[in-house]
């Protein structure tokens, strides 16, 4: 994890040269998961979650956004609503690792120069790459079979603002649809591994981080005028 951070570091570092302004920070909050084990509840954080993010901010209304995240999911049948999963009785738990690059737009203008105190929702979406443990399920509970990769489409929406003069603070939910179904180890790739399935074989599986990101503004003073 260490020589992990170590790389991602010197990749911002290399995306900040030249750039017009930069915030570098962290993102900290907690993680749920939607699928076939456990409550079917879209936004209730119940595992932990970490990370880096970096933003090249290109104008006022948009920037360019960088992040790495680590992020515990899982869910138990014994907390859902729906009476045939709480007889059911399977829990899960799984590790991600998430990389992501996309394009931050902001509802209203967030020049981050001018000494006007400044607020404004704003969305992102982009591409994840994501790291995660392929599963199966014995016993009610989840086996490893080996550590898998897979796509993401995020889609988070949130509300910053200036907090002193090189500091923004932010609140945002993001909801990742996946391109696996087997985030809880309802339907294992592994094709010796098919009697395990169980549940809807034909719906993909989302996570979601929600929480706050805290970056220090650095970088030279842009000039968001026309030429």
């Amino acid at each position: 994890m260490r020589n992990l951070l170590f790389y991602i570091f010197i990749l911002f570092s290399s995306l900040s040269i030249n750039a017009q302004i930069n915030e570098l920070g962290v993102f900290l909050g907690g993680t749920n998961y939607i699928g076939d084990v456990g409550p079917t509840t879209y936004i209730s954080p119940n595992k932990p979650a970490f990370g880096i993010i970096y933003k090249w901010n290109r104008s006022p209304r948009h920037s360019w956004r960088f992040s790495y995240i680590h992020g515990q999911i899982g869910s138990n049948d014994y907390d859902s609503d729906v009476p045939s999963r709480n007889l059911r009785g399977i829990n899960f738990q799984n590790n991600i690792d998430e990389f992501s690059a996309g394009l931050e737009f902001n509802f209203f203008d967030f020049d981050l120069h001018n000494s006007d105190w400044a607020m404004t929702p704003y969305v992102s979406t982009g591409l994840n790459y994501f790291i995660y443990n392929e599963n199966y399920i014995v016993n009610k509970t989840d086996k490893l079979d080996y550590r898998h990769s897979q796509f993401a489409i995020p889609m988070i929406i949130g509300l910053k603002t200036r907090l002193f003069s090189h500091f923004v603070l932010g609140a945002e939910i993001g909801a990742r649809y996946t391109f696996t179904d087997n985030l809880d180890g309802s339907n294992p790739r592994n094709n010796n591994l098919k009697g395990f399935q169980f549940g809807n074989l034909n719906s993909k599986d989302w996570y979601v981080f929600s929480g706050i990101t805290l970056t220090y503004t650095f970088g030279k003073n842009p000039c968001f005028c026309a030429n």
